[in-house]
C-alpha cells in the first residue's frame, strides 16, 4: 500500500470517527433537553404522541415532535405508527432507570447535564490553556454542580456506609465508637456525609467545601433528613480548619484530583485525623501510567473530564502542581508519603470508576 493511500484512507477513519462522535453529542445535548424539560418523565407515564408529549410537559408541540423524532431515529424512543400519520412515541422500559430514576445506581441522565456545562465554556477553556489560567466552578454554574452531585449520591445513599465502609475494619471500628467524628473534605451537596451520618449513628460529620452554593444546599439536605445536629457544613478552604488529630476519620471523595495542590490537602489530612484513626480517598480508577496504546474507555473518559473541567478548575489561581482527573496511585502514592503517611492501602472495593485508598500515619 502507497503513503498515499494509507493516509487517505487514514483520513478517511478519521473523518467516520468525527460523524460518529458528532452524533454522540448530538445525543447528549437531546439528552440533557429531555431530562431538563421532564421529557423522560412524562413518558414515563405511558406512550404519547409528539401534542400529547408536549401537553404532558407543558413545552411547545413543535419542539416536542422535533426532539421525538430525534430520540427515535437515535434509538432511545420506540415510534410507532397512528393510522392518521401521527406516531406514538415509548421510553423502553429498560432505560428508565438510566433516565428517570434519580436513585438507580444506574442514572446516567446528569452525566449529559455535565458535559453541556462543560462544553458551554468553550472560549473560556480555550483561554485558560493559552495562559495558564483556568474555569472555576462559578463559571460551569449549577448544571456542573449538581450534575457532579447526582451522578454520585445513588452510590453515597445506597453503598457508602452499607457496603463500603463496613469493609473496611479500621474504618468501621472507629466510627461505630461512641462520639465518632468525621472530617469530609470536598463535600459538594453533602450527601456522602449525610450518607456516613445515617449509617453510623454515633458519629457527627463536618463537610467542608469552597463552594458556597454546594454548602446551601448540603445544609438544606442535612436539615430535610433530621440530621441537621450531627452533620455540619462549612465553606471554607479545609487547609484552614483547625484542629489537629480532632477527627477519627478524614474523607475526601472523587475530589482530591480537583484540588489545587493535592500535596498539600494531603498534608492537612494528616494532620486533621487522629494518630489512631484512618484517612480515606476515593479517586479515579486510571492505568498506573500513561499508554498511548492503551484504549480503556475509563481512562479516556477521565482525560475527557480532565481537560473540560478538573484540571482547569483546579488551575484557577494557576497551580502548578494541579494533577487534572487522571490522579494515577503511583502518583498519589508519592504524595501521600511526602505528607507523612506510613500507610497507603488500595482497598478491595469494586467500583467501575473509582479506586478506594485508606491512608494511615
Amino acid at each position: 500500500m502507497s503513503h498515499a493511500t494509507i493516509s487517505e484512507a487514514s483520513a478517511n477513519e478519521l473523518v467516520a470517527r468525527l460523524v460518529d462522535s458528532t452524533l454522540a453529542t448530538m445525543d447528549v445535548l437531546a439528552i440533557y433537553l429531555g431530562d431538563q424539560l421532564g421529557l423522560y418523565r412524562a413518558l414515563a407515564e405511558g406512550p404519547a404522541t409528539a401534542a400529547e408529549l408536549a401537553r404532558r410537559a407543558g413545552i411547545d408541540a413543535r419542539y416536542a415532535r422535533e426532539w421525538a423524532e430525534q430520540q427515535s431515529l437515535s434509538g432511545i424512543l420506540r415510534a410507532a405508527p397512528e393510522r392518521d400519520g401521527e406516531h406514538r412515541f415509548s421510553l423502553p422500559d429498560g432505560y428508565r432507570e438510566v433516565l428517570v430514576d434519580t436513585a438507580s445506581l444506574n442514572h446516567m441522565a446528569p452525566m449529559a447535564r455535565f458535559l453541556v456545562a462543560s462544553l458551554g465554556h468553550g472560549r473560556e477553556l480555550v483561554e485558560a490553556f493559552r495562559t495558564g489560567g483556568g474555569v472555576s466552578w462559578d463559571d460551569l454554574g449549577d448544571d456542573a454542580r449538581e450534575a457532579q452531585a447526582a451522578l454520585n449520591r445513588p452510590m453515597f445513599e445506597q453503598l457508602l456506609a452499607t457496603e463500603y465502609l463496613p469493609s473496611v475494619p479500621e474504618v468501621h471500628e472507629r466510627l461505630t465508637a461512641p462520639g465518632a467524628r468525621v472530617a469530609d473534605i470536598g463535600c459538594g451537596y453533602g450527601w456522602s456525609s449525610v450518607a456516613i451520618a445515617r449509617g453510623y449513628p454515633e458519629a457527627r460529620v463536618d463537610g467542608f467545601d469552597v463552594d458556597e452554593p454546594s454548602i446551601r444546599r448540603a445544609r438544606r439536605i442535612a436539615e430535610e433528613r433530621g440530621l441537621s445536629d450531627r452533620v455540619r457544613f462549612a465553606c471554607i478552604d479545609a487547609n484552614s480548619v483547625g484542629g489537629g488529630g480532632a477527627y477519627d476519620v478524614v474523607t475526601a471523595f472523587e475530589c482530591l484530583h480537583d484540588m489545587p495542590d493535592p500535596g498539600r490537602m494531603l498534608r492537612t489530612m494528616r494532620r486533621l485525623v487522629s494518630p489512631y484513626g484512618s484517612v480515606l480517598i476515593a479517586d479515579e480508577r486510571v492505568a498506573d501510567r500513561f499508554d498511548p496504546e492503551n484504549n480503556d474507555p475509563v481512562e479516556r473518559l477521565m482525560y475527557g473530564f480532565s481537560i473540560g473541567c478538573c484540571l482547569p478548575s483546579a488551575r484557577v489561581n494557576g497551580s502548578d502542581v494541579a494533577t487534572g482527573t487522571v490522579l494515577r496511585r503511583p502518583a498519589l502514592q508519592t504524595l501521600a508519603e511526602e505528607a507523612g503517611f506510613r500507610t497507603v492501602e488500595v482497598l478491595d472495593i469494586e467500583h467501575e470508576m473509582l479506586r478506594f485508598y485508606r491512608l494511615a500515619a
